[in-house]
């Protein structure tokens, strides 16, 4: 089940106007990633969707917060529910992964089975394990937190086309970490099947799983 996320935006740690600020910059970074790598044209929907299934996904190994070694493999027949981000994140991130955890709780428990939701960190150095664990059991029972080494994230950070960097200096701990916001649906091959652009309401996303996720 869902779970709501502690912390109030209002009084963290970053004030509401930095908050709006991220909002839309990561706004902006989804919109750019969805012109270059989707496409914005009705009339192309068909090819822009190939054209991604063939940019998006591919082999990765990374670890998961239980400390074990997971590889695409794993998730092999699965529908893959895949969002990028971090957990130091102020806002956007909490905001997104609360958003498919309240989808997945209007989904049937027969198609629910067949979806693997992932969380995956852009940000490895300070998202270790016991802090990914930590992190998504506030969420959904069924979320599976990934980390790894900056080179494995770097790794699939390519092959899903995602983008993310630091706002400060390599040296500093205590940063913001720029990302694109996409909720990547990847099919039980491990092909891109669709996505969810920032800020898609949970109902909308449901309505788009069932649709989109057969039951036996």
């Amino acid at each position: 089940m869902a779970k709501r996320h502690p912390n109030d935006p209002s009084t963290g740690k970053f004030p509401l106007p930095l908050g709006l600020l991220i909002a839309v910059a990561i706004a902006v970074l989804t919109a750019v990633w969805l012109i270059s790598v989707i496409g914005s044209s009705p009339s192309s929907e068909g090819t822009a969707r190939e054209n991604a299934k063939a940019l998006i996904g591919g082999p990765f190994e990374l670890v998961s917060q239980d400390g074990e070694t997971v590889t695409e493999k794993d998730f092999a027949g699965k529908y893959m529910l895949i969002y990028f981000g971090y957990t130091f994140c102020p806002d956007v991130c909490p905001t997104e992964l609360q958003a498919m955890s309240t989808a997945l709780d209007q989904i049937p428990a027969k198609r629910l089975a067949k979806i693997a939701p992932l969380f995956i960190t852009v940000d490895p150095e300070r998202d270790t394990v016991a802090v990914m664990k930590q992190y998504v059991a506030l969420f959904h029972d069924k979320l599976i937190g990934l980390t790894g080494t900056v080179e494995q994230i770097n790794t699939i950070k390519k092959t899903y086309r995602v983008y993310a960097e630091k706002t400060e200096s390599t040296a500093a701990t205590d940063y913001l970490v720029d990302h694109t916001s996409i909720i990547y649906l990847m099919d039980p091959r491990g092909d891109y099947l669709s996505h969810f652009s920032y800020g898609t309401t949970p109902e909308e996303m449901a309505e788009k799983l069932n649709r989109l996720i057969p039951v036996d």
